[in-house]
């Protein structure tokens, strides 16, 4: 396929940034490079500096026949984002033809990078990452690069450096990669017995899989529309009908609802719920005690915005459990 411009490329990685949660706000001109970008969410936010070039076959007489590559133009050395800890400079790379990123590891590409300098990855870690959300590719120079969908984009940013510090004890790769597998098959990964470092690195890859797996399934089901007012233009998350946090709480599709972010936070608040006839319902409680604090304002449209019964997924087998929704509204307080 035809190289992208850098325009595009930025234009897809703020597609993924957004579809993964997250916002952002430019921080540079549209045609720089490298871009410059906040990335936020609630309690959240990571200056980011994000070279990104497109990944290509780099497989040649003497070089192994999967291997896949991004070559370096236009930058001599990489320059790390100033700032606080939360300040990230990440090296990207697209694969247009299965719509996959590759993240490369700064802090191992430090200096001046010589002549025609280029970053490889093997095809096989760039097709896992497209069939499981992340894989791990070590290479010579004690670098994991990790391949992974644009749905963890957000994720990727904020947890780069342990992403690719996975590579610092090697044993662990084939543990984690395991665990993902299992995590997107349905299954719950086996930590017993496992050393401490092992279990925090599975937990906080296959977390992230299994997180974005139910964002994308729940929303795809309700076909990019809030259920609680039919808006799509891509301000849509996944909520959990039964709160994560509740013991009880599953990742099934049908313990999820598709909420714009004014009624997720609405929703969680106990500010409206549905019933097992769909039917949306207004606290009556809660709205008594937002004219008791004088914070009603609002309220007239708000509840005009709302429908009288939710969207539904077309499949009936993914629409909301009844017994999910009796026990979320019981622990909500309904």
């Amino acid at each position: 396929m035809a190289k992208l411009s850098k325009r595009q490329l930025r234009d897809l990685i703020a597609a993924s940034i957004s579809g993964s949660g997250w916002g952002l706000l430019y921080l540079s001109g549209a045609n720089e490079h490298p871009f410059r970008l906040l990335v936020y969410r609630e309690g959240e936010s990571y200056p980011v500096k994000m070279y990104v070039w497109n990944i290509s076959h780099g497989g040649g007489a003497r070089r192994p026949a999967d291997e896949y590559r991004i070559q370096i133009t236009g930058v001599d050395q990489f320059e790390p984002e100033a700032g606080s800890d939360r300040a990230r400079t990440l090296i990207l790379g697209y694969w247009d033809d299965h719509e996959v990123f590759a993240g490369f590891d700064v802090r191992k590409h430090v200096g001046h990078l010589g002549f025609s300098p280029s970053m490889q990855i093997r095809q096989h870690y760039l097709v896992d990452a497209l069939a499981n959300g992340f894989a791990f590719c070590p290479k010579d120079n004690g670098e994991v690069a990790v391949a992974f969908r644009p749905d963890l984009m957000g994720d990727y940013i904020r947890d780069w450096t342990a992403l690719h510090d996975l590579g610092a004890t090697p044993d662990i790769l084939p543990v984690v990669t395991g665990a993902v597998q299992t995590t997107v098959a349905g299954g719950v990964p086996d930590l017993a017995g496992m050393p401490a470092q092992r279990q925090t690195a599975v937990r906080m890859v296959t977390e992230k899989v299994r997180d974005a797996g139910f964002r994308k399934r729940v929303i795809a089901a309700y076909e990019h529309r809030c259920a609680f007012c039919g808006v799509q233009m891509d301000l849509i998350d996944a909520a959990h009908i039964v709160p994560v946090g509740h013991p009880q709480s599953t990742d099934e599709t049908t313990n999820g609802v598709s909420l714009c972010a004014l009624h997720h936070r609405a929703f969680d608040k106990s500010l409206v719920t549905f019933d097992h006839r769909w039917r949306i319902r207004v606290s009556n409680r809660e709205v008594n005690r937002l004219r008791q604090a004088g914070h009603d304002g609002g309220l007239p449209e708000f509840r005009t915005g709302l429908r009288d019964v939710i969207v539904l997924p077309a499949d009936p087998m993914l629409r909301p459990r009844a017994d999910y929704l009796n026990l979320a509204n019981t622990h909500r307080g309904w």
